[in-house]
């Protein structure tokens, strides 16, 4: 064997590891890259072999890039049926009312607002205090006594006068007595989904509530009609 034979065969795979570098060509396939390895082979010095074990991880290399691009590729695929179904659940939730932890909700007057309070522990009392956008104090719901779990509530639409408000958004903070101590709680309110917003990085989706802004999709607790 020349040492020209032996320098154009260093030469080829010379070349070829350096378009590996840079990315796995999609010209040169693995059968490519096994026939430029026998050729390596078959062209090397045979009082001066290559290591077999440098030949092994070569092969390795090519795999994993390989292997790597292969991944890449299913992905994407997966992120963009994530999308797709995204868009269709998004779809299907415009103009549908939902049940989130917040303290704020548009009220129409004219209907009774239901709501609920979620207890951790039984309670000698309960109650649900509803202010107007300037925050004064409206009226206050008492529920009593209640056991743990989620209870509900509903306000009529009037003050403490028994006087009609007229609808808009309303605060609704809840509060309980707890051995002796009085300690806020989270209230359970409903809302309207307006429109959707899809996160292109495929992160939640954030609902476009009437009347209060965002919601992300994970805060929904409930899905109505």
């Amino acid at each position: 064997m020349t040492a020209s034979a032996v320098g154009a065969a260093s030469t080829i795979w010379d070349e070829y590891s350096h378009k590996v570098d840079r990315e796995v060509n999609k010209d040169l396939g693995k059968n490519e890259f096994l026939e430029l390895l026998v050729a390596q082979l078959n062209n090397q010095n045979p009082l001066d072999p290559q290591d077999n074990g440098e030949f092994v991880a070569q092969l390795a290399q090519f795999s994993t890039l390989e292997g790597i691009e292969k991944l890449n590729d299913s992905m994407g695929d997966i992120i963009s049926s994530v999308h797709s179904s995204q868009a269709l659940q998004a779809s299907s939730l415009v103009g549908r009312s939902v049940i989130f932890a917040g303290e704020k909700a548009v009220v129409n007057t004219d209907e009774e607002f239901k709501g609920s309070v979620l207890v951790p522990q039984s309670s000698s009392n309960i109650f649900v205090s509803v202010y107007d956008e300037a925050g004064t104090l409206v009226n206050r719901i008492n529920l009593g006594a209640q056991e743990a779990g989620n209870q509900s509530f509903t306000w009529d639409g009037t003050n403490s006068d028994g006087e009609q408000m007229p609808s808009g958004t309303y605060k609704f903070k809840a509060e309980g007595s707890f051995d002796g101590e009085t300690q806020g709680l989270y209230t359970m309110l409903p809302a309207r989904v307006e429109s959707v917003t899809l996160n292109p990085q495929g992160g939640d989706m954030l609902l476009n509530i009437a009347g209060l802004g965002t919601l992300p999709l994970s805060q929904v607790q409930i899905i109505g009609q």
